[in-house]
């Protein structure tokens, strides 16, 4: 890395600190004339006890004492009060930093299209939101001030005792090479450690995340034990992690304690010595032993403290790591309005594939007047799910172009685009809130009549007056009050009130049972009418009401033209309907 270029965790911290700044620059001051006050207590108390008390003793005046204890208080007050300061200011430092993180860090989640999503899974992301957050907070709310405040005392220290003392400061001096050693040592393995740690906090969560997510599956194929075990493993793992730092950090303590001991003993010793031969005043020697026992407690802060920036570290690697993901789906350098869809969807030699993987689209050409409706059916991996994606541009393509009313869609205003395709898929996902609320995310400025309509039309009006408390009544995650197929009618009545020009459904019927196939097929046709819709499904109940059935395989349209018109051509489709009605039968 060059000099004029910066570690992503560097640019990172430095773009959290810019708008902050000014207080951080009052922080700086605040902790440097905190550490002042604080390191001149030894200073005067040697001064104290040989001019001071030598003046009251020998000749009767208490001024020299009086003022010695006064500048004395009144130092140790202004060390306390600035001390008090450093952790207020320090702390709103902290908290608007990690507040401008965890905004930057949900909004470019948001961002990122399915792709990241799909490949980056959620339990990685939610231990970027906690646990990577939470080690930043620990080194920002004091980490960083005790670490500079604990390395300009020991330098104080250091300069007060040459001054005062220029003997006992080469002993501390001297005694600094094996405490630097032991930090050295310290620093290098916890280092190692931490990112162990992280590492296992990480899989830690994730695992958890994934197991809570996937419960039913879990619960499905008797997999509990299996998962507890995997669990069971990953936090012993974690465990081992955070008893060998525990270790390494009382080797470290202990050690540095040992050193401090020892230099206080030599500082008395020399001191004392000089004493009995009256090279030394004995408040001199007063200022210096406190002056050696000060220095060894900031380099151990300085430790305890490597241990939240090694951490830190870490995790601002990860967090700038997601904050320099890209979209594969970039917003338009210069959009395209389009007020009014009308819904004629093209597909213009379309290739497309997932990453790097072959094309599951080789060279797709499609043309969807507006109004139409239009079922695809294929077996598994066709590419049916894959076309309606990259209707709702949820991927672009390779090459060619998706248009809606002649409007290349990497062109067209992403606002204009969401209001204009709809999309629903098989997972009918409710969010935490009542009904109302759920169905109102199709169109948040609706109201109540405009709801309870939207809920009719689809056949679900009766289900949710059926609740406790009716459309305020609350959806827990996920949707669990509901049953799958209740919850799908609501993601429909949702799409109904969002009144799209292109509406998608992949899948959306699949989790209805028969009965409730029949209620929502009325509402289908409400829902449908008037406006271009794209529909996967599997039960041709549903594709026989549409104008246009496309059979796609291998990524190709091999079939074209209305159902009946397929039905009696004798192709793939009318195999599907053969064995369609037999079912019936």
């Amino acid at each position: 890395m060059s000099r004029g270029e910066r570690s992503p965790s560097l640019a990172l911290l430095m773009s959290l600190a810019r708008p902050v700044r000014g207080r951080v620059a009052l922080l700086a001051v605040v902790v440097v004339l905190a550490q002042l006050a604080l390191a001149a207590g030894p200073l005067l108390i040697a001064w104290g006890t040989d001019a001071a008390l030598a003046a009251a003793q020998g000749r009767g005046e208490l001024g020299p004492a009086l003022v010695c204890s006064a500048v004395y208080l009144t130092a140790a007050i202004v060390g306390g009060v600035l001390s008090a300061a450093t952790i207020k200011i320090a702390a709103g430092v902290s908290q608007s930093m990690l507040l401008d993180l965890r905004s930057r860090l949900f909004r470019h989640t948001q961002r990122l299209d399915l792709e990241f999503h799909e490949r980056y899974t959620s339990g990685r992301v939610i231990s970027r939101q906690t646990s990577d957050t939470e080690a930043l907070r620990e080194l920002l709310d004091g980490g960083v001030t005790a670490l500079a405040g604990s390395a300009l005392s020991m330098i104080l220290t250091v300069v007060f005792l040459v001054t005062m003392d220029w003997p006992s400061g080469v002993v501390l001096l001297v005694a600094l090479v094996p405490a630097v050693l032991v930090t050295r040592w310290f620093q290098q393995r916890s280092s190692v450690q931490f990112r162990r740690q992280r590492t296992a906090s990480a899989r830690l969560i994730v695992h958890f995340v994934e197991a809570m997510t996937g419960m039913r599956a879990l619960q499905a194929f008797r997999r509990e034990r299996r998962s507890s075990e995997d669990y069971t493993e990953l936090a012993l793992d974690y465990r081992e992690a955070n008893v060998e730092s525990i270790r390494q950090f009382g080797v470290f303590d202990t050690s540095l304690t040992a050193i401090g001991n020892v230099t206080v003993a030599l500082v008395l010793l020399v001191s004392g010595l000089r004493v009995i031969d009256g090279s030394m005043a004995i408040g001199v020697v007063l200022g210096s032993v406190m002056y050696a026992r000060r220095f060894f407690a900031p380099l151990a802060q300085i430790g305890t403290f490597y241990n939240s920036l090694q951490s830190a570290i870490a995790a601002l690697e990860k967090l700038s790591s997601l904050l320099a993901e890209s979209p594969t789906v970039p917003e338009p350098t210069r959009p395209v309005g389009l007020a009014r869809a009308r819904g004629r969807v093209d597909f213009d030699h379309v290739e497309f594939g997932y990453g790097t993987l072959p094309a599951v689209l080789p060279d797709l050409d499609l043309h969807i007047p507006a109004g139409q409706q239009v079922a695809l059916v294929g077996t598994t991996g066709a590419g049916k799910s894959t076309i309606a994606k990259l209707v709702a541009r949820f991927y672009d393509v390779r090459r060619g172009s998706v248009r809606l009313d002649g409007v290349d869609l990497r062109d067209l205003a992403s606002d204009d685009l969401r209001r204009a395709v709809v999309m629903v898929t098989q997972e009918a996902y409710l969010f935490s809130g009542s009904v109302a609320a759920n169905i109102a995310i199709g169109n948040p400025r609706a109201t109540r009549q405009q709801i309870e309509a939207a809920a009719r039309a689809v056949g679900v009006h009766d289900v949710v007056m059926a609740l406790p408390e009716g459309y305020d009544t609350p959806v827990d995650g996920r949707g669990v009050r509901l049953s799958a197929g209740q919850r799908q009618l609501v993601s429909f009545a949702r799409a109904f009130l969002a009144d799209p020009a292109v509406l998608v459904l992949d899948e959306a019927t699949s989790s209805l049972d028969v009965p409730g196939e029949r209620i929502v097929q009325e509402g289908l046709e409400t829902l449908l009418a008037d406006r271009t819709s794209i529909v996967i499904a599997h039960r041709l109940s549903t594709v026989m009401a549409a104008d246009r059935v496309l059979v796609v395989e291998g990524g190709r349209i091999v079939e074209d033209g209305s159902p009946a018109e397929l039905v009696e051509a004798g192709g793939h489709f009318a195999k599907l309907h053969e064995g369609w009605q037999a079912t019936l039968g």
